[in-house]
């Protein structure tokens, strides 16, 4: 475990060992300036003398990575962002109960509908975009902001999200014709392929040569025409099964929709744009991992991207951070707003406030007038506790901000 250091003048040093941080703490040299990572800051001047790290970033739609890694390998930072996905969600809640309210007290209004100066402004971004790209660049300044960085590596990827699933929408460039069914007619003939010419149901039993791709979940139910949901059978089988006689033990998909892919494309085009890095790709890191047998998490990745093919030396616990509402804003609830909501403390505590109860670290998911509190963790898991917890047995360790962080000790990662 390493504890993060910046000067006098808040420039970031190299971190320290804990033993040396308390013994700079106890003699006044330095200050606690955060918790969660603990950082110190120095209160003399000091040499500004540092090493080589490189900053790894993991750039992802739903979760994203962040590692620092030195000249030797060794892991100095690692950390799992978790972005918000309920922005459109609460945008959408948000303008029915505005529709609702208008129609109820200013129907007799002339309808105006073409006055957002913001929605018709060019490069403009969704907010759902606008927070998922300002959060890795958040990232991107925090780290900045504790350790010397002397490069940022981002892993990019380039692609057409439409031709990932439909290739042949593009046939007419030979670059899509190499799409995922490559090598074969169409997608039926490779799954024939696949099964080994053989019905899956009956194992050949029928002697019926004429086989059939069948869909596992059927189209009118969504069913996807990627080869995870179709299957051999012959044609004796294949009536049987539409018929109701034979019921098939398998899984099939649904169609997939490709929103997460065009917005890492979008994402990394944006972080390629804004910051000052160098590029790599996600086939290199997912090499670089399986050589080493390492499994398949965002700070893994990231680590593999800082290091540049070494094997990367865990020695610090990973944060784990959610992205959260700068706050509630939201001042009544219900189709008429009739029931207030307090929005400002309760007892001296806000929601997402991270608070210590029966030795434990925990952060407050709901509030009630009376003195009580649901806790949670940093994924928002609720924490069953008898009796309930009270603000009275609560220690506040830091307030609400923008994103919500806790230390998880890395176990085996192999």
């Amino acid at each position: 475990m390493k504890v993060f250091v910046v000067s006098k003048d808040n420039k970031p040093l190299m971190p320290c060992d804990p033993p040396k941080a308390r013994l700079l703490l106890k003699s006044g040299k330095a200050k606690c300036i955060r918790r969660t990572p603990f950082t110190i800051k120095l209160l003399n001047e000091t040499t500004k003398y540092t090493q080589p790290l490189i900053h790894g970033l993991d750039a992802g739609s739903g979760t994203a990575g962040s590692a620092v890694v030195d000249e030797s390998g060794n892991v100095l930072y690692a950390a799992e962002i978790q972005l918000r996905q309920d922005i459109k969600e609460k945008m959408d809640r948000r303008r029915s109960y505005r529709r609702n309210r208008r129609y109820r007290k200013t129907r007799g209004r002339k309808a105006r509908w073409n006055n957002r100066a913001n929605s018709k402004r060019t490069d403009r971004f969704s907010p759902t975009m606008t927070s998922k790209i300002d959060s890795h660049l958040k990232e991107v300044r925090f780290v900045a902001s504790i350790l010397p960085i002397s490069l940022l590596i981002v892993e990019t990827s380039i692609f057409d999200p439409h031709a990932l699933k439909n290739p042949e929408v593009l046939n007419k460039k030979w670059l899509y014709q190499k799409g995922i069914c490559y090598g074969f007619a169409n997608v039926k003939a490779y799954v024939r392929f696949r099964d080994n010419f053989t019905c899956q149901h009956c194992k050949g039993k029928s002697k019926d040569p004429r086989l059939h791709a069948h869909h596992i979940v059927y189209r009118e139910h969504d069913g996807s025409d990627e080869p995870e949901n179709l299957i051999t059978l012959c044609e004796t089988c294949h009536v049987k099964v539409h018929a109701g006689k034979i019921k098939l033990n398998a899984e099939g998909v649904k169609k997939s929709t490709l929103s997460h892919a065009t917005q890492m494309n979008c994402v990394r085009t944006q972080l390629s744009k804004r910051l000052d890095c160098e590029e790599t790709f996600g086939f290199v890191t997912s090499e670089h991992r399986q050589f080493y047998g390492l499994e398949k998490r965002h700070y893994v990745d990231a680590a593999l991207i800082a290091s540049r093919g070494k094997e990367p030396k865990f020695k610090v616990p990973v944060l784990l951070k959610r992205c959260v509402a700068d706050g509630d804003y939201q001042q009544t609830k219900g189709i008429r707003s009739e029931q207030p909501i307090t929005t400002g403390k309760i007892r001296g505590f806000r929601k997402y406030d991270k608070v210590a109860y029966l030795g434990n670290e925990y952060f407050i998911k709901g509030r009630m007038s009376t003195g009580y509190a649901i806790l949670s963790d940093v994924h928002n898991n609720t924490i069953k506790m008898k009796p309930i917890p009270k603000f009275d047995k609560m220690t506040r360790l830091s307030a609400r901000s923008s994103w919500i962080t806790q230390q998880e000790t890395i176990q085996n990662i192999a």
